[in-house]
């Protein structure tokens, strides 16, 4: 283990872009094919494996919302969720927030509470168990159109007390932000916060728009923003958090290779920059995985790494205190390592 490595296993964590269900790795795709009497198409963990070769977004978001099929009990879901968060205790990742899709589960019949509570369920369990706080994103697909989104909206409305913010993702090409203008509206004034996938396949331009048309507190990816420099300068002053999500951008052939990633470039245009892992089980790797890799390959410093743990509290939703806390543990783990923090 280099010493970057010892920082990135020390340092306190958030994880702000990870979408649950794609955490479902092969071995418990197969269980709950099992438990729950559905037949895959593929014959052993193995073939399933061999198949996450993607050629793009829409490629991997069809494996995607094909795994997901397996998720059908309140029971399926506690499990999925329960299973990421003990892996994130080992990870040293002190807080959470998990996108999840409602419109995938109940688009083939899952009933929606069994989802939600499910995901509760472990959330809570997490959180007394290892001391993992987090906050829940239900997240709209865009692909699907807007009177979708509305109905969905409505139907997660016995649990607004417990969402922090709306989300959109799914397949960015051909949906723009703006569909979903009204949708957005209609969430902020119930008193959920927005965030949104923009300019990771999408243009620059969705990123403005996500800005503009959904008032978001966050832009998901966003790595394309150096594309349009008066965006980039309005990214930094409005100190508009990204939520990057490295290995997933090369196996998505955003990036051809972790070294042509934009990641330092986007630290050194002074953006808030913050790593995560997306959807782990596709992409090869979870949390960590992504800073040791992406580390390596771009050469980052420590002061760097130290920034980028430290974006992921500044960028969360938690409340104040606790984001200068968590900071505090921050600074306390990186000089125990010898690591000066400013």
């Amino acid at each position: 283990m280099t010493d970057l490595d010892a920082l990135i296993a020390a340092l306190p964590k958030a994880e702000l872009h990870l979408h649950i269900e794609g955490t479902l790795e092969p071995e418990m795709m197969f269980a709950l094919a099992q438990r729950n009497a559905i037949k895959l198409r593929f014959a052993s963990v193995e073939a399933l494996r061999a198949a996450y070769d993607f050629a793009d977004l829409q490629g991997f978001l069809d494996l995607y919302y094909e795994g997901a099929g397996v998720l059908r009990t309140r029971a399926d879901f506690d499990d999925l969720a329960r299973a990421y968060l003990d892996r994130m205790a080992a990870e040293n990742v002190r807080h959470v927030e998990i996108f999840f899709d409602p419109q995938t589960h109940t688009g083939r019949g899952v009933v929606l509470a069994d989802v939600v509570e499910g995901l509760l369920d472990a959330l809570r369990r997490g959180e007394r168990d290892h001391g993992i706080t987090w906050r829940l994103i239900p997240c709209l697909l865009r692909h699907l159109d807007e009177a979708d989104g509305m109905a969905t909206l409505d139907a997660l409305r016995p649990w607004l007390d417990r969402f922090a913010a709306l989300g959109l993702d799914s397949a960015e090409k051909g949906n723009p932000p703006t569909k979903f203008t009204r949708v957005f509206a209609r969430a902020r004034a119930l008193g959920l916060k927005t965030v949104a996938h923009a300019g990771e396949e999408g243009p620059p331009s969705y990123i403005t728009d996500a800005i503009d048309h959904l008032a978001v507190s966050r832009i998901d990816h966003g790595v394309r923003c150096l594309e349009d420099p008066a965006l980039t300068a309005r990214l930094r002053a409005l100190r508009m958090p990204l939520t990057v999500c490295p290995l997933s951008n090369v196996r998505l052939k955003v990036f051809k290779t972790l070294a042509e990633h934009n990641l330092r470039r986007l630290l050194d245009a002074d953006l808030v920059v913050t790593v995560n892992a997306d959807d782990p089980a596709y992409f090869g790797g979870y949390l960590c995985e992504n800073y040791r890799q992406t580390t390596a390959a771009l050469g980052l410093t420590a002061a760097q790494v130290i920034t980028l743990a430290g974006n992921s509290f500044r960028a969360s939703f938690l409340d104040d205190a606790t984001k200068q806390a968590r900071l505090a543990d921050i600074a306390t783990a990186a000089r125990a390592l010898g690591h000066i923090v400013n």
